[in-house]
C-alpha cells in the first residue's frame, strides 16, 4: 500500500473525472483502464479531490503498477493511493520514472540502463498503455522493469 505522486497538469484529460461530486468517477476510471487495454480488474477506484483511491486484488505485481500508471496518468490526478493486493507471487517491484521535456524511451533507456538500445523492454513493460514509442510526453511517468 503505496501512494504515488504525480504530475497533476500532465496526463489524458478525461472530462468529468475530477469534478467534485461525480457520482460517475469509478465507472469512468474502469472505461479508461478498459481502454488502455488493462481489461476488466476485481478493484474499485474512487476519487477524493485530485488524488485516486484504488482497492481491489489482482493477480500480478505488474497488473497493479500498471492500474496505478492508468489511474495516474491522467490531467487533474496528482496522486493515487494504491490499496491493491496481489493473489499470486508478488513478483519484484519495478522502478517509476518521469519522462522529461525532450525525452525519448532512447534517452530514458540510456539513462536508466546505460543502453539506448534497451528501450524496448521499457515500451513492453508499458503495453498496453503506449502504442507507441514515440508517443510519450513530459510528466508521463512509465514502469522501468529490472
Amino acid at each position: 500500500m503505496s501512494l504515488f505522486s504525480f504530475v497533476k497538469e500532465a496526463g489524458e484529460k478525461l472530462i468529468d473525472l475530477l469534478t467534485p461530486g461525480n457520482a460517475n468517477a469509478e465507472q469512468e476510471l474502469k472505461k479508461h483502464v478498459e481502454k488502455v487495454g488493462l481489461g476488466n480488474p476485481n478493484i474499485t477506484a474512487t476519487v477524493e479531490g485530485d488524488k485516486v483511491v484504488l482497492k481491489g486484488e489482482v493477480a500480478t505485481q505488474e497488473e497493479k503498477e500498471k492500474l496505478v500508471l492508468a489511474a495516474g496518468n491522467i490531467a487533474g490526478v496528482a496522486s493515487v493511493d494504491d490499496q491493491i493486493t496481489v493473489s499470486g507471487a508478488a513478483g519484484t517491484a519495478s522502478r517509476f520514472v518521469e519522462v522529461e521535456k525532450g525525452d525519448t524511451l532512447s534517452a530514458i533507456s540510456k539513462r536508466v540502463y546505460g543502453d539506448a538500445n534497451q528501450y524496448h523492454k521499457i515500451f513492453e513493460a508499458n503495453k498496453p498503455m503506449l502504442s507507441d514509442p514515440n508517443k510519450i510526453y513530459p510528466g508521463q511517468k512509465l514502469r522501468i522493469p529490472d
